[in-house]
């Protein structure tokens, strides 16, 4: 099975997993990066600076992006 990799920015903060999570395919790999997402969600939006951003995304073998969530705060002023 394909290793998919985890990595979390917040500001200039940017930090790829070591270890891999195996995923049978591309649709399991987003179903892992939702639940994982899911779960963490409501600790990251408490924590949101104004204009900030925060991106989970989750990497193939080569480290590349596959999928991407993104959670934006904005000032709309």
């Amino acid at each position: 099975m394909p290793l998919y990799f985890f990595r979390i920015r917040n500001g200039r903060y940017s930090g790829a997993s070591e270890v891999g999570s195996e995923c049978a395919d591309r649709e399991a790999a987003w179903k892992e990066l939702t639940n994982v997402c899911a779960d963490i969600a409501g600790g990251i939006s408490r924590k949101l600076q104004e204009n900030s951003e925060w991106h989970m995304e989750m990497l193939d073998e080569q480290k590349q992006p596959v999928f991407r969530i993104r959670i934006v705060a904005e000032t709309l002023d």
